[in-house]
């Protein structure tokens, strides 16, 4: 029996899309705030030269010629953000935006949310196209993702929302 036919319903298309929209300003942030932390280091490891300056006088003249920093630079803003994702969905099951609009993920196994099934479900939703087949799929209301990583999206009622809550309804 799933957390569906136990109580509560399956969340459909709009609900998903804000909560995803919501997510997507935050993640926004974590992407900032994680791209500051590492040009801050790499400023510093360079006015310092713990950093081959290679003829340049200015840390971003530098950054903007190198391929290699760039990348890492990509490589760690997105590992933040994957991070965000991963670690809200093990832990809880919900992302801020999922907490604002009552949407809570739920196996539909008898395995717990784990950081691999998580993955699974980020790569699954291919950057949230996954989220159509809810809008096709009217009477299951399942993405690609949730079908792919046997998952599925509940909307929770107010009380239920909240922390205190989580333990009578576990997965």
């Amino acid at each position: 029996m799933t957390k569906a036919q136990s109580g509560f319903p399956r969340a459909g298309f709009f609900r998903r899309l804000a909560a995803m929209i919501y997510d997507l300003l935050v993640a926004v942030a974590v992407a900032m705030c994680a791209g500051l932390v590492f040009m801050l280091f790499m400023l510093l490891s360079f006015e310092n030269g713990l950093i081959p300056k290679q003829g340049y006088e200015h840390f971003m003249d530098f950054f903007q010629q190198s391929l290699l920093y760039k990348t890492l630079a990509q490589l760690w803003v997105g590992a933040w953000v994957l991070g965000f994702f991963l670690w809200f969905w093990r832990n809880g099951g919900q992302t801020i935006g999922m907490r604002a609009w009552r949407l809570r993920l739920f196996s539909t196994t008898d395995r717990p949310m784990g950081y691999g099934r998580a993955l699974l479900r980020v790569l699954c939703s291919l950057g949230g196209i996954g989220t159509l087949l809810v809008l096709l799929d009217i009477k299951h209301k399942q993405s690609l993702q949730d079908r792919l990583a046997k998952t599925e999206m509940l909307v929770l009622t107010k009380d239920a929302n909240h922390h205190k809550a989580w333990k009578s309804i576990q997965d």
